[in-house]
């Protein structure tokens, strides 16, 4: 198993290293999400798309990312993505949140928007207004404000207002027949 090393005196004989201490690491405060500890090959993105912010990170400014972040410490200031948010539990955010979509633990002090989908999970607190396509608030979280959900009103376009009949002022005579046409571009 070793070798002679010219030079050097063999006649002491070979100690082993001592066992390296077991390293155990606490448990983790963030959410588990069901399935996510099955196998990777169930997995949507792989793990290390996912960028974590622990308990002894304060961050004061913008904070922007792709792909999923997930924040267990204290953010104050603006997050934009188009990527995916999770509050944990022992987050602590005074931010403007813009992002496709939320999932909330902790605490949030803001106006939150998402393009997609924001979820109150029970321990959730957030006060400011919600916009977004979906909202999901379990029974128990706290949610102070006002929320805009489903897909937001259009304003008119041209080609709408061009469709529209404009109104006549009256002039004492019986009104026309509205009369019908077709819209360029469209087939008859």
């Amino acid at each position: 198993m070793f070798k002679k090393v010219i030079g050097h005196d063999n006649s002491e004989p070979a100690r082993s290293a001592p066992p390296l201490p077991e390293i155990r690491h606490p448990e983790s405060t963030l959410p588990t999400y069901g399935s996510q500890q099955a196998a990777a090959p169930t997995r949507t993105a792989p793990a290390a798309n996912r960028n974590i912010l622990s308990t002894d990170v304060e961050i004061k400014g913008t904070v922007k990312f792709t792909n999923d972040l997930v924040v267990d410490g204290k953010i104050e200031g603006e997050i934009n993505s188009d990527g995916n948010l999770t509050v944990g539990e022992n987050a602590r955010i005074k931010a403007e949140i813009k992002t496709a979509s939320v999932i909330v633990y902790g605490k949030v002090h803001g106006n939150l928007t998402a393009t997609d989908r924001v979820e109150l999970k029970a321990s959730a607190e957030v006060v400011g207004d919600i916009k977004a396509k979906t909202l999901s608030i379990e029974a128990g979280a706290i949610f102070v404000g006002k929320s805009t959900v489903g897909t937001p009103v259009q304003a008119p376009t041209q080609a709408t207002t061009a469709a529209q009949p404009t109104p006549k002022p009256a002039t004492g005579t019986a009104p026309e027949a509205p009369k019908q046409g077709t819209l360029a571009g469209t087939v008859s």
